[in-house]
């Protein structure tokens, strides 16, 4: 997602990833260097310190291809179970989102309650985060990174993980947001309002805790104004108001109704006020 480069900077994330206690863990006690050439008769102990020589050489490619040879030829070895993770690692930091994945998922699907299953499960929904593309294209890796990070809380809540794992959530849940905003607004500006409606309703329904939601009730005001369905309009600006007094946004719903004569008015039975639980005042 090329337009959050605060967010997405490599050195950033490689400091979050690879900081990690399980991986130092791992990490600790080789110093080997790493070899070009893999022999087949090493042992599963040596290959996996050569692959652990490799990515501290910065060689990720030859440090996957290690890993990758001691699940091979050492499948139910202690040391294939830290090579699967680790070639996950290695993949994501060149960049190969789908290989990382797809070893991340061998690991919690293999060893589900291992030492390393909640940050094998963060790799997964860091591969998906990285490629998600700006609001104007199909956002199927927003939807699927919303899912890994929403196990990876839901199912290692007090992980080291967890806590970038919901801030890295709600960014994924602003983006599909802001997706449902941008094709809102195109209906909205060819006068398509009932398309529009459901597209601004999708934010107020199933995005509420995002930052989008706040234009969404405002772009409601003026369909609803532009339809004719006055009472709407007015929930949807009490309901702004009353959750977001000093939005921009609020003051701009509020002015809009002062030129049709009416005010921010909430009626209870509204499906806008009860999609915020009645918090809104009349």
């Amino acid at each position: 997602m090329q337009h959050r480069s605060s967010v997405f900077s490599a050195g950033r994330v490689r400091a979050a990833v690879f900081a990690a206690p399980v991986l130092a863990l791992l990490m600790a006690g080789c110093s080997s260097k790493p070899k070009a050439d893999i022999d087949s008769s090493d042992s599963a102990e040596v290959l996996y310190n050569r692959g652990l020589a490799e990515m501290n050489a910065g060689d990720s490619k030859s440090a996957t291809k290690t890993f990758n040879q001691v699940n091979d030829q050492y499948p139910y070895s202690v040391y294939a179970r830290r090579a699967v993770v680790l070639s996950a690692a290695t993949n994501y930091r060149r960049g190969q989102y789908q290989d990382a994945i797809n070893d991340a998922k061998r690991y919690t699907t293999l060893y589900p309650t291992g030492e390393d299953a909640a940050y094998a499960q963060y790799l997964i929904g860091m591969s998906y985060f990285h490629q998600i593309p700006d609001v104007t294209r199909d956002q199927d890796q927003s939807k699927k990174a919303i899912d890994a990070m929403q196990l990876l809380v839901d199912k290692y809540p007090d992980s080291q993980y967890a806590v970038d794992g919901r801030k890295r959530l709600q960014i994924a849940k602003d983006q599909l947001a802001g997706k449902e905003l941008q094709i809102g607004r195109y209906y909205e500006e060819r006068h398509e309002y009932l398309a529009a409606v459901n597209r601004f309703k999708s934010v107020v329904t199933d995005y509420q805790s995002t930052r989008e939601v706040e234009e969404a009730l405002l772009r409601l005001v003026e369909c609803y104004l532009a339809l004719g369905i006055v009472p709407e309009a007015q929930t949807a600006a009490a309901v702004l108001g009353h959750n977001f007094p000093d939005s921009p946004w609020y003051h701009n719903a509020y002015n809009l109704l002062q030129k049709g004569g009416v005010e921010p008015k909430e009626n209870q039975g509204s499906w806008i006020s009860r999609s915020f639980r009645g918090k809104a005042s009349g």
